[in-house]
């Protein structure tokens, strides 16, 4: 079951570890990265860093008085600007697993 794998020399704290490394790293990135989405025709602009956290929303004053038209086009920009972060996240967890080679060992 384990043909070709030398398991004297897999250690699984130092694989923890350096996996809890990437993803601390990962996470410092993220918090710098910003998504913004427009909606409406940049009447509500959203903004929020890698770590999903809202950072910036810009309301147009006329929305102020269209409730439904107000809400419609918030949902829409979040629904957009959640969807660019969680690409994002994916791509870096893909990205960190690859780096990883085989249980973090350079080949």
């Amino acid at each position: 079951m384990f043909d070709g794998i030398d398991l004297s020399k897999l250690n699984l704290n130092d694989i923890m570890g350096q996996v809890q490394n990437m993803s601390e790293k990962a996470k410092e990135d993220n918090a710098s990265k910003i998504f913004t989405s427009k909606a409406g025709g940049g009447m509500v602009e959203l903004s929020i860093n890698g770590n999903s956290e809202v950072i910036d929303l810009q309301i147009d004053d006329s929305l102020l008085e269209d409730k439904d038209s107000l809400q419609i086009l918030l949902i829409s920009a979040m629904n957009d600007v959640i969807k660019q972060s969680d690409e994002n996240k994916k791509m870096m967890a893909m990205n960190m697993m690859s780096g990883m080679g085989s249980f973090g060992q350079n080949k």
